[in-house]
């Protein structure tokens, strides 16, 4: 089953996000101290950014009834 459409573009939005966000870490000028707000903004965002791609890829488990016959009951376990 493919995606919908937003879903393939909140992707690639995501996608393009992140490829700018590693660029922009990969270019910022060190040594870097332990308190460069900027700079840890950029990895919170980075962090941000690659949680909600895994979150849009993850399989989503969707609990359906045991019994599937009409007037037996539903039951999930």
């Amino acid at each position: 089953m493919s995606d919908p459409m937003e879903i393939q573009q909140a992707a690639l939005l995501l996608r393009a996000a992140q490829h700018a966000l590693n660029d922009e870490l990969r270019a910022y000028p060190g040594p870097v101290s332990g308190c460069d707000a900027q700079y840890t903004h950029l990895l919170a965002t980075r962090t941000r950014v690659r949680e909600a791609l895994a979150a849009l890829e993850a399989d989503v488990f969707i609990a359906t009834p045991r019994t599937l016959q009409v007037g037996s009951g539903v039951e999930s376990r």
